[in-house]
């Protein structure tokens, strides 16, 4: 077994299921303490270390731990935040004035000091976009610093992987960098069919805002009567926006300003759009769920996805236990942001030792 380091691990959702492959994951670093308390609670065997990855002495920290742990894998997914489209950085120059695009350089500290076999750096496609300083070169790339730092060493490959192709029932773009060192391998997982929202979730009973069932983690938010009017006339795969009457309005009535891709119900026989953050708002993203036609012409399902839908979607095990200390906004906004972890598990099962 490969011991293997998680650097900005979140609340571990990629990590999920690294019990299908051959790294276990026995430290990781996490900034925010609810973050950690969630690691701990579905990784208990895992040293979380809950501190700033920024300071010097965590980093020590971190390269001590790994060094009498003989870690040979690492995992690092800083913040993505500072260049999602979704985010406020909407160009380069804006992005290269958010701190969180410079963090990878904290790994890359770690890893230099480690040199384990095994490399893994994940983020949005957006992110490799990024130009930086290095060695007095304005708009150096990321990949280029790689090469320039480690291209000795290592086989080093960039990837675009969309999580739709893999199996899960998401479409979800996600850059990720391998580095290996030479004489080893790291395959690429085959690609396999389509699952599409309906295949993964349509067996499970609807349910209205507010209601919940006999089905473990299959309960609705609370909305708004007004956002639950809007979305019982809204069509599968359609926005509020498009509606003569039933729209979204303002209190006094008048129709609000907003993107086609808000108030939108998602499609049923398609895998499901990126899950955003805020999937627990029906304004947000494309997260409120596909519904069903009623004899009334209206449409059932006026709410955002369960945390059961939720999880289904995400490749993570919908029966597993949530977190009572840990509140159902921060569980979605950890799975919102996390790389669903099949993804995670197809893409490492190609680590090997000793093969060219």
């Amino acid at each position: 077994m490969i011991k293997g380091m998680s650097l900005f691990s979140g609340g571990g959702i990629g990590e999920f299921r690294m019990n299908e492959t051959n790294v276990d994951i026995v430290i990781a670093n996490e900034l925010l303490a609810k973050r950690c308390e969630f690691y701990r609670f579905y990784h208990p065997k895992c040293d979380v270390i809950n501190a700033d990855i920024t300071k010097k002495e965590t980093k020590e920290l971190l390269i001590s731990k790994a060094k009498k742990a003989g870690i040979d894998f690492i995992m690092a997914t800083p913040p993505c935040q500072g260049a999602s489209l979704i985010g406020k950085n909407k160009d380069l120059e804006s992005m290269k004035n958010d701190f969180r695009n410079y963090l990878v350089f904290d790994a890359v500290e770690i890893i230099e000091a480690l040199k384990p076999t095994f490399v893994m750096i994940e983020n949005v496609t957006r992110f490799y976009d990024m130009l930086y300083l290095y060695k007095n070169e304005p708009n150096v790339p990321l990949l280029d610093i790689l090469n320039d730092k480690f291209g000795k060493e290592y086989n080093i490959q960039y990837d675009v992987f969309n999580s739709e192709e893999y199996g899960i029932p998401q479409a979800r773009k996600r850059g990720i960098v391998r580095m290996w060192k030479k004489g080893n391998k790291w395959d690429l997982p085959e690609k396999t069919k389509i699952v599409t929202v309906r295949e993964a979730i349509g067996d499970l009973p609807s349910l209205e805002a507010g209601q919940s069932s006999n089905i473990k983690n299959h309960y609705a938010r609370k909305h708004t009567p007004e956002h639950i009017l809007c979305m019982r006339h809204t069509p599968t795969g359609h926005s509020a926006f498009e509606n003569k009457v039933y729209y979204p309005k303002d209190k006094n009535g008048k129709k609000i300003r907003g993107f086609a891709a808000t108030f939108k119900r998602i499609e049923w026989d398609a895998p499901a759009p990126t899950i955003t953050m805020r999937n627990d708002c029906i304004s947000s993203q494309s997260n409120v769920h596909p519904g069903r036609l009623l004899p009334d012409g209206t449409y059932s399902d006026a709410r955002v996805l369960t945390p059961r839908e939720l999880l289904i979607l995400s490749s993570i095990d919908p029966d597993i236990d949530l977190p009572k200390t840990v509140s159902e906004s921060q569980i979605r906004y950890m799975i919102g942001e996390g790389i669903p972890p099949l993804l995670v598990s197809k893409i490492v099962k190609g680590v090997a030792y000793g093969k060219n």
